[in-house]
C-alpha cells in the first residue's frame, strides 16, 4: 500500500534534462539527498524530494523549474480571487501603498483580491488558543511552512506530533475569501477560482495533493514571478487606487522570518530561516537540547517567504520594503468564525524504499552497506554522483551505482593495475 502511495506523489519541481549539464550543484544543496547524477544527469529521488525549491535556486543552469498553474486557467472559473501572500507587497520598487499593488491585479485579469495576511491573522489568533492549554511536552512547532513539515515527514518522523496541526494562512485565507465571493457574487463553490500568487514551490505541492487535508481551498496556485511581469506593466497605467487592503501589520509581518512569532507576542521561541539553517535545528531538538522552548517558527526560505525561489526581489530589499509598507498599520483583527482550522488528518511518515522487503535480506544488505562504506575514503566529495560516501554505498547496494564511480577508489586500482604491468615489463625483460 506504500509503495503505491508513494507511486502517486506529486512533485513542483521537476528536472529539465535537456538543460542539465550535470555539475553536481543542486546533489550538494539538497537538505534531503534526494538528488543524484548519473551518466551525466541529474536524476530526483521524488520519495526524498520536498520540493523546498532549493535546486531550482542553486541550479547555475536552470535546468529545474517549477510545474505550476498560469492565466490561461482563469478561465475555468466565473469568478476568480487574487491570494496576496504578504511577500508579494515587498517585491515592487517605489511602491508605498499596498492598495495599488491590490487594485493593479484587478487590472491584470483577477475580479478580486484577498489577503493572506487575513488568514495569518486568524491562525496567529488559533495558535494563542493552543499554546495557553499547555497540554504539549516541548515546543510546538510552526505548520505555516509546507516544506519544513513535508522535511520532518521525510527525515524527522519522531518530531511530527509537535507539529502544531492547523493548517496555513494560505488555506485559511482561501477559506474565507470562497465564503465572502460567494455572497458577494451568488455564484456556487465550484464557479470561484481562488488562485494563491507563490513564492515557493512547496506551496504549489500543499495545494495539488496537500499532506493533512483531505483536499485544498485553492483553485490554483500561480508563481510571483509569472504575476510580477504582468502586474509591474499595469501598475503604471492605475488611475483610481481602490481600498482593497484590510490587514494589520501581524498578518503582514509573517512574510519575514520572525514575523510569525512577533504576532504571537510570545518571548520563549526560536525563528530560524534556510533549510539547512532548519535542519540542524531539527536535529538539535531531536536530542532533546531544545525542550526548554516554548515554540519553534521555522521557514525554508532564507529570510522567510520573501526569500522564495518563485519571487524576483532580493529578500533583505523585500523585508526592508514589507517593514516601511507596515510602519502606519495597526494590529489587525482576527475575523475568521466557523472556519476549518485543523488538520483532517495526521501527517505520517513515508518511509523510503527498504533495501528489501524480506528482513533477513535487508539486514545482509545493511552489513554489505557498511563493509562498502569502510572501504570509501568518507570524503563526501560528491564526484561519484551521490551526495556523500554513505549515500553512494547505499547506491551501489541498490544496484544503482558500481564502486569504480568513486574516482578515490578507481584511481588506487589504476595504481595496483600500473604497478602489476610495471612488474610484468621487468619480468619480461629478465
Amino acid at each position: 500500500m506504500a509503495s503505491e502511495k508513494r507511486e502517486l506523489l506529486y512533485h513542483s519541481v521537476c528536472l529539465e534534462e535537456g538543460d542539465c549539464k550535470g555539475c553536481t550543484t543542486c546533489m550538494r544543496y539538497c537538505p534531503t539527498q534526494a538528488i543524484r547524477v548519473q551518466n551525466g544527469k541529474a536524476k530526483i529521488i521524488r520519495e526524498k524530494c520536498i520540493d523546498c525549491g532549493e535546486c531550482v535556486r542553486r541550479c547555475p543552469y536552470h535546468a529545474k523549474r517549477v510545474v505550476s498553474d498560469n492565466f490561461y486557467t482563469l478561465k475555468s472559473f466565473k469568478h476568480n480571487i487574487a491570494l496576496v501572500a504578504p511577500a508579494f507587497c515587498g517585491q515592487f520598487s517605489k511602491v508605498t501603498n499596498i492598495d495599488l499593488i491590490l487594485t493593479g491585479l484587478k487590472k491584470i485579469g483577477f475580479d478580486d483580491v484577498f489577503e493572506v495576511a487575513r488568514g495569518a491573522e486568524v491562525i496567529t489568533a488559533k495558535t494563542k488558543e493552543i499554546l495557553a492549554e499547555k497540554n504539549h511536552e516541548g515546543p510546538y512547532i510552526s505548520s505555516a511552512c509546507p516544506a519544513v513539515v513535508r522535511l520532518i515527514a521525510v527525515k524527522f518522523p519522531s518530531l511530527s506530533d509537535m507539529v502544531i496541526p492547523l493548517t496555513s494562512p494560505m488555506e485559511a485565507a482561501a477559506q474565507m475569501a470562497r465564503r465572502e465571493a460567494m455572497e458577494k457574487t451568488g455564484l456556487e463553490d465550484d464557479e470561484i477560482g481562488v488562485f494563491f500568487i507563490s513564492p515557493c514551490p512547496a506551496k504549489v505541492t500543499a495545494v495539488k495533493q496537500p499532506l493533512a487535508l483531505d483536499k485544498s481551498s485553492v483553485s490554483g496556485v500561480i508563481p510571483v514571478k509569472d504575476v510580477y511581469m504582468k502586474l509591474v506593466h499595469a501598475l503604471k497605467s492605475v488611475d483610481k487606487i481602490e481600498k482593497l487592503s484590510v490587514s494589520g501589520k501581524d498578518g503582514i509581518r509573517w512574510a519575514r522570518s520572525g514575523g510569525e512569532t512577533e504576532a504571537l507576542g510570545i518571548k520563549n521561541y526560536i525563528a530560524v530561516d534556510g533549510i539547512h539553517n532548519v535542519i540542524k535545528m531539527l536535529e538539535e531538538l531531536e536530542d532533546e537540547k531544545l525542550n526548554n522552548i516554548e515554540f519553534i517558527e521555522a521557514l525554508a526560505c532564507t529570510s522567510g517567504c520573501t526569500g522564495g525561489p518563485l519571487n524576483v526581489e532580493n529578500e533583505f530589499v523585500a523585508n526592508s520594503r514589507i517593514r516601511n509598507l507596515t510602519e502606519h498599520l495597526e494590529k489587525g483583527e482576527a475575523k475568521g468564525e466557523n472556519l476549518s482550522l485543523m488538520w483532517d488528518k495526521k501527517v505520517e511518515y513515508e518511509p523510503f524504499s527498504p533495501l528489501d522487503t524480506d528482513i533477513n535480506k535487508a539486514l545482509t544488505k545493511m552489513q554489505q552497506l557498511e563493509e562498502i562504506y569502510a572501504r570509501l575514503p568518507q570524503l563526501d566529495c560528491g564526484s561519484c554522483g551521490s551526495p556523500s560516501c554513505r549515500d553512494f554505498a547505499e547506491d551501489i547496494v541498490r544496484g544503482k551505482a558500481q564502486e569504480r564511480d568513486c574516482i578515490f577508489r578507481l584511481r588506487e586500482k589504476i595504481e595496483v593495475l600500473a604497478k602489476e604491468i610495471e612488474e610484468l615489463g621487468k619480468m619480461i625483460k629478465e
